[in-house]
């Protein structure tokens, strides 16, 4: 097929990782091409596909210079730390990157948009569809509520995750105070305990939960008096997210730099 899509794949042998190795492997118009792993994974210098019972003859390997030489896109879901090095890498060869990585800081964050301005990237903390049309409901929502109903973000995830809050969950409540025109810097409450007082108006709460192998699951409480309102969405299968990073993929195809995100990808922008 002379358009199909050459991918590699990032953190290859972890759950996300494999999820997305078989996305690309079952889509009719995208080819596995790298596979890349740190130090120390069990699957470094087997094929790719062997813990899905597949003969890709693509071979794991930590040498991301390498993964890279066949590939037009990268898909990367890994830590801040080798997700910028990868990024690196797709800036000087010219590899489109779709970046699922959370927990990234401020600066970190200017990195990836440094390198946005060589090669088109799609970044998003969550590549699910449900979730970005969740959050379009969030923004429209803050803006009908506003300041007569109160703002609480519950987030759970398995037991393994290493961040908190989620990077969905700060997304969420990203969007609701850019609606309000207000900075999340000035309005998030991480953390209670203790003799707190009262609730301080315009504030948003966030809460995290961690246990077993919960995919994802958030829910955004409006409380008002007299009336609530909750929106909910729930992750059953990081399938989710790996058939939304190939949706990013394929609209990274009809672009040559910039830094985009999931309401790009899925028309979601006013």
């Amino acid at each position: 097929m002379s358009n199909v899509l050459r991918i590699a794949v990032a953190g290859a042998s972890g759950r996300m990782g494999q999820m997305l190795i078989e996305a690309v492997l079952g889509a009719a118009d995208c080819e596995l091409v790298g596979a890349i792993d740190i130090e120390g994974s069990p699957l470094l210098g087997q094929d790719a596909g062997r813990l899905l019972g597949r003969n890709t003859g693509v071979l794991v390997t930590q040498d991301a210079k390498q993964a890279l030489e066949k590939a037009q896109y990268l898909i990367d879901f890994t830590r801040p730390s080798g997700t910028l090095r990868h990024l690196e890498l797709c800036a000087q060869h010219g590899v489109k990157a779709v970046i699922g990585t959370t927990g990234l800081s401020q600066e970190e964050k200017a990195r990836v948009e440094h390198f946005a301005t060589r090669v088109a990237v799609v970044f998003s903390p969550n590549m699910s569809v449900g979730v970005n049309v969740t959050l379009k409901l969030l923004e429209k929502a803050a803006k009908a509520l506003a300041d007569d109903f109160d703002i609480e973000v519950i987030e759970a995830h398995h037991r393994h995750k290493v961040d908190a809050p989620s990077g969905t969950a700060l997304k969420m409540g990203e969007v609701m105070v850019q609606a309000l025109g207000k900075d999340l810097k000035s309005c998030a409450v991480f953390a209670r305990e203790g003799h707190t007082g009262e609730r301080e108006p315009g504030t948003i709460g966030f809460s995290t939960i961690r246990g077993g192998d919960i995919v994802g699951d958030h829910t955004v409480l409006f409380a008002g008096t007299g009336e609530r309102v909750e929106i909910t969405h729930k992750s059953s299968s990081r399938s989710t997210y790996a058939q939304g990073s190939l949706r990013a993929i394929r609209f990274l195809a009809h672009q040559n730099v910039g830094l985009f995100d999931m309401f790009d990808v899925l028309g979601l922008k006013d």
